[in-house]
């Protein structure tokens, strides 16, 4: 069985860590989120899909940024929403 691959996270070399723990799309209305995200292209901060508004899934599908990281501090993993695979760091 072949693997599939992605080169988005192949080639991801720079971390980016959240600069807050908050999501910032909530933030400016005045809503609730689950857990955080963080994007690796331009490090937005933004909640996952299991929070109401889902704004970094939504960022990604809007920005076309690719690579995302849990910004939890105990959890080390990028995701690619365009390849949909995960990648532990």
């Amino acid at each position: 069985m072949k693997v599939k691959s992605c080169d988005h996270l192949d080639n991801w070399a720079k971390l980016i860590k959240p600069s807050e723990y908050a999501c910032e799309e909530c933030k400016k209305a005045d809503s609730k989120w689950v857990h955080l995200r963080c994007c690796q292209s331009c490090g937005a901060v933004l909640c996952c899909d299991s929070s109401p508004n889902q704004h970094a899934s939504r960022h990604a599908a809007e920005s076309g940024h690719p690579i995302i990281i849990s910004a939890e501090s105990q959890e080390k993993w990028a995701w690619c929403y365009t390849d949909e695979l995960i990648k532990r760091y």
